[in-house]
């Protein structure tokens, strides 16, 4: 176990980095460990409008040479400033870990997945190139007007974009967009999260260091001075990953400049186990990561687990099973399995649905043990818990819960269930599990949200070369893949008159 001595801190203020260089400020703000909330990790930056200003202003100033070099140029450079990464790994992962609250596994994890996102998008450049031709067309033998001219479609980049970055996983996160939009040309100002700005912001200032000044700047600070990251006329697209309730804020915030969005918002993700589900050690396994991962701070993870009611005793035994030798503490300790939520206001809110789903009667169940630290601070700790056959319309089954709760609701008709499925406010992910992979293929084609699993869920299982993002309340575009990679462009046709213009 490491003591609070050996923690790594952070030495200087964290700067801003715009146009090339790093900007200390007169402001600054500190970050604070959730494990041991009295402890200061480090202190950063905090912006001015006109730092923002300034931000925008480099990533607009570079536009136009970062726009013209060839996509198999600028992935190369991108690619190229990933070597810089290695140096100071070790220090950044445990500052993500202190931070965010999140075990070590997961903040090594993380650092490999920004790298590996990056490389993705990167070879994707050749998709920048492609060019979709529409020939004339003399009209014989269709049943419209001929057509006396041809066209060609082509991709181009958009301009200045800002991508503001969540606290639970936000280098991955922050990977899901950042590459592709450098790959496709554009340049980019980042806003890192205010309780987990540090080992972000000391990973991008290593990649901004290799690219061309202004087309990587970071800025962080209060969202009224960072506000011209979305309203500047410059801003040409805007990338937000958090709540449902903050992507509405954004959008109303670049409605008058009529910026571009990808919205990746709040996900209440529902499991379906069928009455013919294998259970054994591996699918309790991915139970227990798809639910509980990161202390259930996870968008895309499970947070309504619906089990057919003749499986319904066997599926909880089988998760309590799992949880009742969790260890909760600090996310440096080895043989911790969850550390603490990232804020006190997240872990009371977890509380606050515990208590209501108590007072409801349904049964809650709490398991594994804290360690001594845990048990006698003042972090952000809670065990995880499952809530048995809880009424429907309660708060714990309607709302993201985002911590380490988990309601589990029998059912005898999946027709009803993929109903209410469809019809609810969020949409971004579900998973069905069953032993039948055509049966549980057939149900998963219906049901409304961004992604589907079968027989897994959760981040451990995202395919990183296909589309992600939600339906209805849980967002709005796609990231990842070819398709995250068009969402930072716009289509620009070129129609020639085929008489020469005579």
């Amino acid at each position: 176990m490491s003591s609070p001595s050996q923690r790594p801190t952070l030495q200087d203020t964290l700067p801003l980095f715009i146009g090339g260089e790093q900007r200390l400020t007169s402001d600054t703000f500190k970050v604070f460990d959730p494990a041991n909330p009295d402890e200061l990790i480090g202190t950063a930056a905090s912006a001015s409008e006109q730092d923002a200003l300034d931000a925008v202003a480099a990533a607009d100033r570079a536009f136009p040479e970062w726009s013209a070099m060839a996509a198999e140029k600028r992935a190369a450079m991108l690619t190229d400033a990933l070597s810089a990464l290695a140096d100071g790994l070790e220090e950044r992962t445990e500052l993500l870990v202190r931070e965010n609250g999140k075990v070590r596994m997961e903040a090594g994890i993380e650092m490999h997945v920004f790298e590996g996102r990056c490389r993705l998008a990167a070879e994707l450049a050749a998709e920048m190139d492609k060019i979709t031709h529409f020939s004339a067309e003399s009209g014989e033998g269709l049943s419209r007007a001929p057509i006396p001219y041809t066209s060609e479609v082509s991709r181009m980049p958009m301009g200045v974009i800002s991508i503001i970055v969540p606290f639970n996983w936000p280098l991955a996160i922050l990977a899901a967009s950042l590459p592709y939009a450098l790959v496709a040309g554009n340049t980019v100002t980042v806003k890192p999260p205010p309780t987990t700005p540090i080992a972000t912001t000391l990973t991008l200032m290593k990649l901004a260091a290799r690219l061309p000044a202004g087309v990587l700047n970071i800025v962080s600070g209060s969202n009224e001075a960072v506000r011209p990251l979305l309203v500047d006329h410059r801003v040409r697209k805007v990338v937000f990953t958090g709540s449902t309730g903050g992507g509405q804020a954004i959008q109303k915030e670049c409605a008058g400049n009529l910026a571009r969005l990808t919205l990746e918002l709040g996900g209440n993700d529902p499991a379906i186990l069928l009455d013919d589900v294998e259970l054994n050690d591996t699918a309790f396994g991915r139970l227990k990561a798809a639910g509980f991962l990161t202390t259930g701070q996870v968008c895309m993870a499970m947070k309504r687990l619906y089990v057919h009611r003749s499986r319904y005793d066997e599926v909880v035994d089988g998760l309590s099973a799992m949880l009742k030798d969790y260890r909760i503490g600090h996310g440096l300790d080895a043989d911790v399995s969850m550390g603490p939520l990232n804020s006190a206001a997240q872990r009371d809110f977890v509380v606050k649905l515990r208590k209501e789903a108590e007072a409801s009667g349904a049964e809650v169940r709490e398991f594994g043990t804290m360690t001594d630290e845990a048990e006698q601070g003042n972090g952000h700790f809670l065990k995880p818990s499952l809530v048995l056959n809880p009424d429907p319309s309660i708060g714990v089954v309607e709302q993201e819960q985002f911590g380490p709760i988990l309601p589990i609701i029998p059912f005898d008709d999946v027709e009803p269930l993929i109903t209410s499925v469809n019809n609810h406010w969020s949409g971004l992910c579900s998973s069905v599990w069953s032993a039948d992979l055509d049966r549980a293929a057939d149900i998963g084609r219906r049901l409304r949200t961004g992604t589907t699993w079968i027989n897994n869920a959760n981040a451990v299982t995202q395919d990183d070369r296909t589309p992600f993002g939600g339906f209805r309340m849980s967002g709005v575009g796609r990231e990842l893949g070819v398709t995250g990679l068009m969402a930072f462009t716009e289509a620009h046709t070129m129609t020639f008159a085929n008489d020469g213009g005579h």
